[in-house]
């Protein structure tokens, strides 16, 4: 049985190894000291990309265009980058075992990896309807968006169902932005969801009602407050008909499903504290366990601006944990001291012509200001979250950057606001006098 040894192993090749790897190189690391495992086969890449323009019918987003760093304006990580720093990027390698205890980790094939500290960036994966015994929904061409290869797979999928028709299942980020990215490939788009408006768990039903009416005016299908409980394959095996709980049955020569993840900690399972659905960690994303951090949407970290233990899925805080562990791991073998995590939740997204951001916690009585008119030329409004006296929270749909900076500071500065009708009137000029 092969046998490797490494100062630093991460486990997990996403957003947050790549960020974590440049981190490491920023604050000294030595060539030989980190191994980064992966089971997909490419190096770190900003996976929002897949979603948006990766599906593009012209001038889509290809690699090596989005490996990490470029998301946040940095240099692009190929794959020289890590083999001229000297680490070690073990790709379509999946560990099947970590003893925490005996600091090793274990792959399919048996090679065996020792490390003396342990960046668990796992992320999350996708909540197939196969999970929950839907009936047919192992047929082809339904699709989960994931990694590059679901991606990949659904672009081939697209080129031969051109103008065809497509079911989208779930009303979150990923089905919002795949409809857009359906549509604009000329299919012809239904989408279908159980709540009463689109990303129910971040917007409210004046900011829905405004991207409804948008996906409406391009031609998408909406159906709310049913779901998909089976589908129907023909003499190939590949999908053609959605039976929704309602009675409704939908042709569909594509379906994309899109009803969340979850964090994938099943290998430190019984190992390890968690809490919230995620491996619980301080402020300087350490484990339970010694020597083993845990970054990004696996990690239950202490939110300091509300004082709570949370989980967070979103590529922002992925890169910013990563980048906070590591410097908590370079400053405790240096015997240095950093600041605790202070992260602002943070959530952007972009479809057709559209382009939002939010801050903050989206929490207690709301105010929408601006114009949330679908017909509009050019749109733009934003919704404000208002908890004991204080803004804490504030959202943006078409804002300039200097106007999303503005709606961010709100968000972390809290300010105080007596009437809500006055606020509403101020709208946007009260994020930018903070």
């Amino acid at each position: 049985m092969a046998e490797k040894s490494f100062k630093y192993v991460i486990v997990g090749g996403g957003v947050a190894a790549g960020y974590a790897a440049r981190e490491f190189v920023k604050l000294g690391l030595q060539p030989g000291e980190l191994a980064i495992i992966s089971k997909e086969g490419v190096a770190p890449y900003e996976r929002p990309a897949l979603s948006k323009a990766y599906l593009f019918p012209e001038s889509p987003a290809r690699l090596p265009g989005f490996h990490v760093c470029v998301g946040s304006g940095g240099e692009r990580l190929l794959l020289e980058w890590y083999e001229e720093k000297g680490i070690e990027l073990i790709l379509t390698t999946e560990i099947v075992k970590a003893d925490l205890a005996a600091k090793t980790l274990t792959t399919a094939s048996g090679e065996l990896f020792n490390y003396q500290i342990l960046i668990i960036a796992t992320g999350s994966t996708v909540i197939r309807l196969s999970d929950f015994g839907v009936q047919g929904a192992d047929a082809k061409n339904i699709f989960y968006l994931r990694e590059i290869d679901d991606a990949d797979k659904l672009i081939e999928v697209i080129k031969e169902k051109k103008n065809g028709k497509a079911v989208i299942v779930g009303g979150g980020y990923i089905g919002l932005e795949l409809g857009a990215a359906l549509r604009i490939n000329n299919l012809d788009v239904t989408m279908v969801y159980p709540e009463p408006w689109c990303m129910p768990r971040l917007f409210t039903s004046g900011i829905a009602s405004f991207y409804e009416g948008y996906y409406a005016n391009k031609g998408i299908k909406i159906i709310k407050g049913t779901v998909a409980v089976g589908f129907n394959s023909d003499s190939t095996g590949a999908v053609k008909e959605v039976e929704l709980k309602d009675g409704r049955v939908l042709d569909a020569d594509i379906v994309v499903v899109g009803v969340g993840g979850r964090p994938l900690t099943t290998l430190f399972k019984g190992q390890v504290e968690e809490e919230k659905g995620g491996i619980k960690t301080d402020a300087f994303f350490k484990t339970s366990v010694p020597d083993v951090y845990a970054v990004g949407d696996v990690a239950t970290f202490p939110l300091k601006l509300y004082n709570e233990l949370r989980r967070v899925e979103h590529v922002d805080h992925a890169r910013k944990s990563a980048e906070q562990a590591v410097k908590a791991i370079k400053a405790h073998e240096e015997g240095n001291a950093i600041d605790e995590y202070d992260y602002l939740p943070y959530f952007y997204s972009r479809s057709f012509d559209l382009s939002w951001q939010f801050y903050g916690d989206n929490v207690g009585d709301t105010v929408l200001f601006g114009d949330n008119n679908p017909e509009s030329p050019k749109p733009k409004f934003g919704t404000y979250w208002i908890k004991d006296g204080k803004v804490i929270g504030a959202f943006l749909e078409g804002g300039a950057p200097e106007e999303n900076k503005a709606i961010a500071k709100v968000a972390r500065v809290q300010p105080s606001v007596e009437n809500l009708d006055h606020l509403a009137n101020e709208g946007l000029s009260f994020a930018s006098k903070i």
